[in-house]
């Protein structure tokens, strides 16, 4: 998760105004093998994003420092297989001033609810910490812990430490996660709402597709882990040729018991979810790039334009020529 490139716009009044401040707010991420990655990913891409927007002076610490934290540091797994190095928190027994703790959720989540050592640190941190927020099945952790949370935010000895809802304007009408929505919020108290308006364009996950709500159903509470796991090891892999029975020993099964099981829990079967899955990424590609219609469909594991183009009049009546103008049609509109 790096830094990205400082823009050429950025407003000056904001810079010198924050660099006048010498205060350095630590950000901390609980993370644990098997965390979600694109909800954790947007929260650090956020401060880091600011971090680059007023970093004028080399000699000056970052803004905010983010700390991915896990119970014995080193290298953790996402759900999705992608690593990403940690610090342990026993390391920071000695600096545990956080300003905002974010506690990951993902398919690990029950593991870790297990971990006593990271519960220990939960109850330990967070009442010294001005806003704990938990990231979708990272409340598991919270409750594991003992510790009470209202929706949206975390009450701890009934003070209540969620800011209040962002303010952008008209930036995207696409809506804010919640995790990233308490980061930009964050954000916008220290730096102001032009750079955060930046930062929201930059880091805000891409509109939804027709393909979109089905995709999303993995992460529904009656979708087993083992499921859950395929589903996005799928998602992961649409790119390339996958083999069903590859999908079935992520989850631990049998070829039958998997095709039933993934039918039954997600409305679709794993070959369908996985034509879903590329669908989806063609159409991301088509409004966000330029690429030609044969290297789309290449790249998102289709095979061709022609085929690319009789599934989309199958599953959304136009061709993909059609779909990236009516939709960038639309983007200007809005």
């Amino acid at each position: 998760m790096e830094c990205i490139a400082r823009p050429q716009n950025d407003s000056a009044n904001t810079r010198d105004a924050v660099s006048d401040q010498a205060t350095v707010k630590n950000i901390g991420v609980a993370l644990f093998d098997g965390f979600a990655l694109p909800d954790t990913a947007s929260v650090v891409e956020a401060f880091q994003s600011a971090n680059a927007l007023v970093d004028t002076d080399q000699r000056r610490p970052a803004y905010y420092n983010v700390c991915l934290l896990s119970t014995i540091g080193g290298r953790i797994a996402s759900s999705s297989s992608v690593y990403v190095w940690t610090e342990s928190v026993d390391a920071r027994r000695h600096s545990e001033q956080f300003h905002a703790v974010f506690v990951a959720g993902g398919t690990g989540v029950r593991g870790a609810a297990r971990d006593e050592e990271l519960l220990a640190w939960l109850r330990r941190i967070c009442p010294r910490t001005e806003l704990v927020y938990p990231i979708a099945e990272g409340r598991l952790l919270l409750d594991a812990a003992g510790i009470t949370h209202t929706q949206g935010g975390l009450r701890v000895d009934e003070r209540s430490w969620y800011l209040a809802s962002l303010t952008l304007g008209a930036p995207t009408t696409q809506e804010v996660p919640g995790p990233l929505r308490t980061a930009l919020s964050i954000i916008q108290e220290d730096l102001g709402p032009e750079i955060t308006r930046q930062i929201t364009d930059w880091v805000l996950p891409p509109a939804p597709t027709q393909f979109t709500d089905i995709i999303r159903r993995n992460a529904m509470p009656n979708v087993s882990e083992k499921i859950q796991a395929s589903a996005r090891w799928l998602e992961a892999n649409g790119h390339r040729p996958v083999a069903i029975e590859e999908a079935a020993q992520v989850a631990a099964m049998s070829d039958r018991n998997f095709l039933r099981r993934f039918k039954t829990e997600m409305g679709v079967t794993p070959s369908d979810y996985l034509l879903y899955v590329r669908l989806d990424m063609c159409c991301r590609l088509l409004v966000e790039t330029t690429l030609p219609i044969d290297k789309i469909a290449r790249r998102c594991g289709i095979g061709s334009g022609g085929r690319l183009a009789k599934l989309f009049r199958k599953h959304l009546g136009k061709t993909p020529t059609d779909y990236r103008v009516s939709r960038r049609r639309l983007s200007r509109s809005t």
